[in-house]
């Protein structure tokens, strides 16, 4: 029986709405920036906690494009944006593809070397991107995948972590239901669309929200292997952005970039949030 105490009740309360302020605050003072002009944001210390009046001006030239006031250019970030969710929707579903499937050959299918085979997918844990990132990029280079999506993409669909998560699981599915798919005469490849994959549902979605914000806000990669504005991810393009000291910046710009490169995975966490918890935490798989 778990007993009522409103002072720890109240504690944990405070420390919650703490932590909140914590990670809110500077979301709102990248917002309030968003609104203002580059030069309310740079001439006035401390700068305003309150909205400005430029707020549909400063969205319009984020999102089409347009000469500062410095006279530089500002990229759209309308592309930058779809190319980022391109390449987090391909990063995300081709690691859970992948993943599920060679989970299933390790779980379900006999053949030599089955057990090193999968000891080498879990050894790459332990190899830091940094350590593999140039032979991969080598090969990108000589396959003519710089500037493209597969170029972005391809070499980070691969996950060891996904593989083991989903093989640990398919362990726990009771023999029962082998023998009685076996019994009903469905191959493998029906087992596992119509057993597999239902039960796999929750812990998909929660693998899903991880890994479409890893593929969103990618950067040492698409650094690497692009070149031309076109194939320039949001996070790599807010970088850009940047072009001198803090009087040269366009900041309400660049706040507004920051606002937008976060709502699409936000919309993915508040969206499937249900799932991503219940992938998590539910204890009857």
């Amino acid at each position: 029986m778990v007993e009522n105490r409103p002072a720890a009740t109240m504690l944990s309360h405070l420390v919650l709405m703490l932590g909140v302020l914590i990670i809110a605050f500077p979301l709102y003072i990248t917002f309030i920036a968003s609104t203002q002009t580059s030069q309310q944001i740079v001439q006035n210390a401390p700068m305003s906690l309150l909205p400005g009046g430029n707020m549909l001006e400063t969205y319009r030239v984020a999102l089409g494009g347009d000469e500062t006031s410095y006279g530089q250019r500002v990229p759209p970030v309308a592309p930058m944006m779809m190319v980022s969710l391109i390449s987090a929707l391909v990063i995300s579903i081709g690691k859970i593809a992948i993943s599920l499937l060679s989970a299933f050959a390790f779980v379900y299918f006999r053949f030599p070397g089955r057990g090193l085979c999968f000891w080498m997918v879990f050894v790459t844990l332990m190899l830091p991107v940094e350590v593999r990132i140039f032979p991969t990029y080598q090969v990108i280079s000589d396959l003519k995948m710089l500037n493209t999506y597969a170029g972005l993409t391809v070499p980070l669909i691969a996950s060891a972590t996904a593989t083991f998560l989903f093989r640990q699981f398919f362990l726990t599915v009771p023999d029962e239901l082998v023998e009685a798919a076996r019994i009903d005469g469905a191959g493998p490849l029906r087992f596992f669309k119509d057993v597999l994959l239902p039960l796999s549902a929750t812990s998909v979605a929660a693998l899903f929200v991880i890994q479409f914000i890893y593929g969103w806000n990618q950067y040492l990669w698409p650094l690497l292997v692009t070149t031309s504005e076109d194939m320039y991810p949001v996070v790599m393009g807010i970088k850009r952005m940047f072009t001198g000291g803090d009087a040269a910046n366009e900041w309400n710009v660049i706040m507004a970039t920051a606002v937008l490169a976060m709502i699409p995975p936000a919309l993915v966490v508040l969206l499937m949030q249900k799932w991503f918890v219940k992938g998590l935490v539910d204890s009857e798989k």
